[in-house]
Parts: structure tokens; sequence; C-alpha cells
């Protein structure tokens, strides 16, 4: 009983497609749609479709399709309509003008998602400047649409996003834009700061990319229970769109001492609005200063292959696409496949159940030492310098202090080998 009075309370929305032909598989694209809608507290009350050779300029659907969806939308009681696409500011003024209740395009359902799951000030920040950019070209006829929805972030933050929309005219909109920007750069300096300290202490850093909800937190959790340090914490582990927005970065430290940093980067999707890649592109930048990305993928999911797609797609708008990469079928459990196993620079396992986290570690520590050699090397007590230098760009596995010198076996750079080459022993 307390299932169905929750199930009323939600949100009915109406979804609206149109089937240019262009899309490999449009009816995944609504399904998806409807899941971004649930994942956004909203119930699904029915999905109309039209098929064009190109979307309406006017109503993105054509005029007559206008007044089915108004018949529709009353028929199943929807609260709220739904469109596919990124609507012009044109097209969303006219319909909101021809139907008369709340619209949403694909775009802001994404972005009220991204307002709802943002937990640390920058991840709130970037939220809020990407929906005022939106925003911004859309405040004729958006306000009804947009003041349904709470949340955001700073002066004002007292009430809900939906309500500043109400009260904020353009030129406020875009001071906030720039209060927004100028506390963003306080937020990415801090961050700068980190990422020059894991560069400088020459530890390889792996990031984990891909469609969203495909399991790289799962992946970061299973890792950090068996390989991190004590005193860091696991993240969000949900099966839903988006549940983690933050990057989170923690040490991996393997028995062998071949420690890395482990990246675990917000997911991609169909769609992802240009706005968002952009706020968001200090904390993405994290993909583009690692050694290796590990691409994780939902194998058991029917459309994985398109997920790859957008995700290679995504990284090369990041000027990530050239960096190293293995890839990870993950959730093979649900679909049949032999788990867990390395097939060349691909894993295939089932990160819920902790299976192929050994197999993944390995096939991680091959690719990012792979330019590492172990040698042994005894420095004169006069060459304090190198090795201080050893001690913080090697992995030292054994230090002694004998009568000639300082002995130190350690894991380094070929080059740093090389370089050095007259104290290996």
């Amino acid at each position: 009983m307390k299932d169905q009075e929750i199930q009323q309370e939600l949100e009915r929305a109406l979804l609206v497609g149109v089937d240019t032909g262009e899309e490999e598989d449009f009816e995944y694209s609504m399904e998806e749609l409807g899941s971004l809608a649930q994942a956004c507290g909203m119930q699904v009350a029915g999905i109309i479709t039209q098929r064009l050779s190109a979307p309406n300029k006017a109503f993105y659907v054509g005029p007559g399709k206008v007044e089915e969806i108004r018949e529709y939308a009353g028929q199943c009681q929807a609260q709220v309509i739904v469109f596919d696409d990124a609507l012009a500011p044109s097209q969303l003024r006219n319909l909101q003008q021809e139907l008369d209740m709340p619209i949403l395009d694909r775009t802001t359902l994404i972005l009220d998602i991204f307002a709802i799951r943002a937990k640390t000030r920058e991840a709130k920040l970037q939220v809020e400047t990407a929906r005022l950019q939106y925003l911004l070209p859309r405040l004729v006829g958006l306000h009804d649409a947009l003041s349904r929805q709470g949340g955001g972030s700073g002066a004002m933050s007292n009430k809900g996003t939906g309500e500043k929309k109400l009260e904020l005219d353009r030129r406020k909109i875009e001071h906030r834009i720039s209060e927004l920007r100028g506390e963003l750069a306080e937020v990415e300096q801090g961050r700068n700061i980190q990422r020059q300290r894991r560069i400088r202490s020459r530890i390889p850093q792996v990031a984990l990319v891909g469609y969203t909800n495909a399991g790289k937190s799962t992946i970061m959790n299973r890792l950090v229970e068996q390989y991190g340090q004590a005193s860091e914490k696991t993240v969000t582990e949900k099966d839903m769109l988006f549940a983690t927005l933050d990057t989170s970065v923690r040490t991996i430290e393997t028995e062998d001492n071949k420690p890395f940093f482990l990246v675990d980067t917000v997911g991609f999707i169909h769609k992802l609005p240009h706005g968002l890649i952009k706020a968001f592109r200090s904390t993405l930048e994290e993909v583009r200063y690692a050694d290796l990305l590990v691409q994780v993928v939902d194998v058991s999911d029917p459309q994985y292959r398109q997920h790859m797609e957008v995700t290679r797609q995504t990284l090369e708008e990041l000027d990530a696409g050239d960096i190293p990469m293995i890839v990870v079928y993950n959730k093979s459990d649900l679909c049949g496949r032999e788990y867990p196993r390395l097939a060349g620079d691909h894993v295939y396992m089932a990160a819920a159940a902790g299976a192929g986290v050994e197999e993944l570690l390995s096939l991680i520590k091959e690719k990012i030492y792979a330019g590492h050699v172990d040698c042994k090397l005894l420095l004169p007590y006069d060459q304090g310098s190198v090795a201080s230098y050893f001690m913080e760009h090697a992995t030292v596995f054994a230090q002694e202090y004998r009568e000639d010198g300082l002995f130190l076996e350690v894991s380094c750079h070929r080059q740093d080998a090389e370089k050095y080459g007259r104290y290996v022993i």
C-alpha cells in the first residue's frame, strides 16, 4: 500500500521524441529518457513519438502532433512533458504557449538530476553554472517549466533553483554566472595544487571512465576495500544513472609495492549536454592527466557498443582520446560471458561480486609499470640529492646503510636507471 502511495505522489511525465532515422536505435533513446525521468523522481505516464525527416523548427514535432500531445497529456494525467532532444528557445516558447503546462527537454532533465545529486561545493557550483548558462537564452517560456525543481547553491540557496529562475532577470543571471566562475576558479586552484602534488610524486594515475551506471564506482570500491589505504573511504555505489558526480581519487597500494592513484569520474551519457562538459571540465580534466584509462562497459546492456562510442567521442572532446586504455566488460555474470578472465587489453569481470578484481589489478600494473625496471643501487654518501630523488620518484623495496654507501633496491623509470647507471650494481 505504501509503495502505491509513493508511486501516486511521483510527478507524471509524458515523453515525446522525434525519430529522424539518424539514430541507430531511437527506441533505446526513448527508453533511456524514461530512465532519466525516473532518476529525476518522475513516473512515466505515456510516450508519444513521430517520424520526421528533421525536427520541426517551430514546435520540434509537427503542428498537428501538438494537439495530439495536449489531448494525450490530459488522458494520462501528465503533469510535465519531457522532450528527447534539446529544444531551441523558440521551440520551447511556442510549445509552452500551445500546451500551457511545464515542459522539459533532455538537457534540462539531466541538469535537474545533476542538481539533485550534487553533494560537494564544487559539484554544486558547476551544476548551477551549467543550468544558468542553459537558461539564459531561454528565459521566455521557461519559468513554468523550471519552477518545479528545487536545488542549487550560493547566496540564495534558501530558495529552490526554480524560484531563483523566476526572480532573476538576464542581468542578474549574468552577474551570478560571473560570481560562480570566480568561486570555481578558487576551487580549481586547490584542485590543481593537489594534482601537481600527485604528478610530482611520479606515482602513476589511472582513471575510470565510461557510460553512466556501468559500474565504475563499484570497481573503485572493490579495489579500495582490498588494496586501498585504511583511512580512505569507499564512494557511493548505486544501481542508477549518475549516482555519483564528484571526482574521487584513492591510493591503491599493491603487495609488490607498485602503487597508483585511482580516479573515479562522472559517467557519460548519450546527448550529454555540452554545457555540462564545459562546466565540469576542470573536474573531467583529471582524465587528461591519467597515465592509463580504464573504460568500464556494462556488457549486459544490449547497447553497450553504442555506449563505448559515446565514451570515445566524449574523451575526444576532452582531448584524452590518445591516452592508453584497457576495457573492462563488467556485469559479465548477467549475460552469460565467461569471467573472470583476461583477453589482451580486455578484462571480463563481475565487480559487484568481486570477481575479476585481481585480473584487473594485474593488467593495470602491467600497463602503468611497463616503462619501469627493478634495479639495485649503491649511492655514495656524498650523493644525498640522488638518494632523495630515488626516495621520492621510485618505489623503494629495501634500503641498507653500508660502509661504502647507501644500498637501495628499487623499481624506477627506465630513463632514471640509465641516467644513474654508474650507481647500478
